[in-house]
């Protein structure tokens, strides 16, 4: 019986075949494969070789297997050359030792392999979804429990400000009221970017040519008053009269609103926040400078790094790190990206980077 032959000789077989492991390229071998899998790939082929005639059986065999798998780390490739590799060995270790293998032997080989392949990438599939969508509601609920978290602390800050205010014993027009003033306008912020959320998780519904120049002085209008609340200078650059963006005006609004509520959050008081736009033949950037001073460390000069210290630098973060990450997704739901500088001792810069449109907007 084959199945005999290959416990016999399973040692010389496992051999054999973690030399085909760690001789392939494609897919590339990893440890766990070479020390790990081989193993258990010939044991799960011998119980399927021992089962024999129950196709159900090896079905069901596999599809254990295949969940095993997808938790060790292995991919559908790896899957599938392992199982080849093992019955290149088995057949070659026999005629080297001249052992016969019957007809029934070998198609009861090569339908367990064809089954235990199919099964184990079907349960390897469904398991590998699977874990992404749980993955994707946890973090739908870290999200949800970070925004009711912002929303909370600012909602807190507004009533004790009121509270105060209603004393009487201070005047709206003094640092209480601009306490208040400002947690508003963060209520407005939050509220804002989760309709724009809202939007994108439908996809870019209203995609349509806008001059940037009027997209920029409306955001300028907005954010003026902010920036006079902080103490903070904004300058904005005029953009060129010509250029049109093709996109969802509303969440490119919101991203661009973002970046600039959270320069004015870390710029110190006194200095001033830049808001310019650059406008080349195929391609607009639209850039918000500040002057928080920099972010110390050497390898931040990407967008990845920028976020991460973005929410350790300052005492203010309300919003930071559900405001990039949504800017960053909102950006390239319209085919843009973000990129990020850091000047060290000085600040830093955000760049949003859209297609120019060459049609006129309607």
């Amino acid at each position: 019986m084959l199945h005999e032959f290959v416990v016999e000789n399973r040692a010389e077989i496992i051999r054999r075949c973690r030399l085909k492991v760690a001789g392939r390229t494609i897919p590339p071998p990893t440890p766990a494969e070479i020390d790990h899998g081989v193993p258990m790939f010939l044991d799960q082929l011998v119980r399927s070789l021992i089962i024999g005639a129950s196709s159900r059986e090896i079905a069901e065999s596999a599809l254990r297997h295949g969940f095993d798998l997808l938790h060790q780390g292995f991919t559908v490739s790896q899957v599938v050359h392992d199982y080849g590799d093992i019955c290149q060995s088995v057949t070659e270790l026999a005629v080297e030792l001249n052992v016969p293998i019957s007809t029934d032997d070998f198609r009861t080989l090569n339908r367990c392999l064809d089954e235990a392949i199919a099964e184990a990438v079907t349960e390897y599939q469904r398991e590998h979804n699977q874990l992404a969508r749980d993955g994707e509601a946890a973090r739908e609920s870290e999200r949800l429990g970070f925004l009711a978290h912002e929303l909370r602390n600012l909602l807190n800050t507004a009533l004790f400000s009121f509270e105060v205010l209603k004393s009487g014993k201070v005047g709206v027009s003094g640092s209480v009221g601009m306490v208040l003033h400002r947690s508003l306008m963060g209520l407005q912020a939050i509220s804002g970017r989760a309709l724009a959320e809202i939007r994108l998780t439908q996809g870019v519904q209203n995609p349509e040519p806008f001059l940037v120049s009027e997209f920029i002085n409306e955001l300028a209008q907005a954010a003026a008053l902010e920036a006079q609340v902080r103490d903070v200078l904004l300058t904005v650059a005029p953009a060129e009269e010509e250029a049109v963006i093709d996109g969802d005006r509303q969440t490119l609004m919101a991203v661009v609103r973002n970046l600039l509520q959270n320069a004015f959050k870390f710029t110190r008081p006194g200095t001033s926040v830049a808001l310019r736009v650059s406008a080349g033949s195929e391609r607009v950037l639209i850039e918000v400078e500040d002057e928080c001073g920099g972010l110390p460390g050497e390898d931040v000069d990407n967008v990845d790094a920028l976020f991460k210290a973005f929410e350790q630098r300052g005492a203010d973060r309300t919003g930071v790190g559900l405001g990039l990450a949504f800017s960053r997704w909102a950006t390239e739901a319209n085919n843009g990206r973000i990129y990020a500088r850091n000047l060290p001792g000085r600040g830093c810069v955000f760049t949003v980077d859209l297609p120019r449109e060459v049609a006129v907007p309607r």
